[in-house]
């Protein structure tokens, strides 16, 4: 296979270790309303739309709160705590290192809002990427494949050629959806449907431009 003409980037358990973050900050913020949110329910938030995620946790829990207020409390709550800082992923950075030096283009591509994406960037390093999605971006979030689309679209390519690199199974659904290569870096005890055009890795550790270029 040709060597990729973007490779685009999902931000949260891809790129920095905020997915447990998000769920402890949801297990914190129902706990305050009188529900136990249990572990059994990780994967059905996890990668997830806030509206989606809330959605959900409203209708598991009975809590008296809309899905905007609820989202609004998250929100806050998860831009206070990536103010402290968050390290990226193990291979995440060389490879965006690499990435960059070669010249290949880089989007990031989240379900998060752009409150969140914004409250992260710096963190990653913003200028590696030239252009960001994020969840407030799109009419259909993951896992349709209209933010992988757009992304391609920003980047000026096909994404066919594209390798998406994603964590989740609504990500890596979008990327595959959208035709591209997609490389899923799965979250401990999360299982990814089988898909012809995704391959499994257990860390971003060691990819380079040559694996993403070998991807089928």
């Amino acid at each position: 296979m040709p060597e990729p003409t973007a490779v685009l980037f999902d931000m949260d358990g891809t790129l920095i270790d905020s997915e447990p973050i998000w769920f402890d900050t949801e297990v914190r913020l129902l706990a305050e309303q009188g529900f136990e949110l249990g572990p059994e329910h990780w994967e059905q938030v996890l990668g997830q739309p806030n509206e989606v995620a809330c959605k959900y946790l409203i209708g598991v829990s009975g809590i008296p709160l809309t899905w905007p207020e609820l989202s609004e409390k998250i929100e806050v709550a998860m831009v206070e705590q990536l103010g402290h800082g968050l390290e990226l992923l193990p291979g995440a950075k060389d490879l965006l290192v690499e990435l960059q030096a070669a010249g290949v283009p880089i989007a990031l591509v989240s379900a998060s809002s752009r409150r969140i994406v914004d409250a992260c960037i710096g963190v990653i390093g913003a200028d590696f990427f030239l252009h960001t999605v994020s969840g407030d971006d799109v009419t259909r979030s993951k896992p349709e494949p209209e933010p992988y689309l757009l992304a391609a679209e920003l980047l000026g390519v096909r994404p066919e050629g594209c390798v998406v690199i994603e964590d989740s199974p609504i990500g890596t659904a979008a990327g595959a959806a959208a035709g591209c290569r997609v490389l899923a870096v799965p979250q401990a005890g999360v299982v990814l449907p089988e898909h012809p055009r995704v391959t499994r890795v257990p860390s971003l550790d060691g990819v380079d431009l040559e694996y993403l270029s070998a991807l089928g």
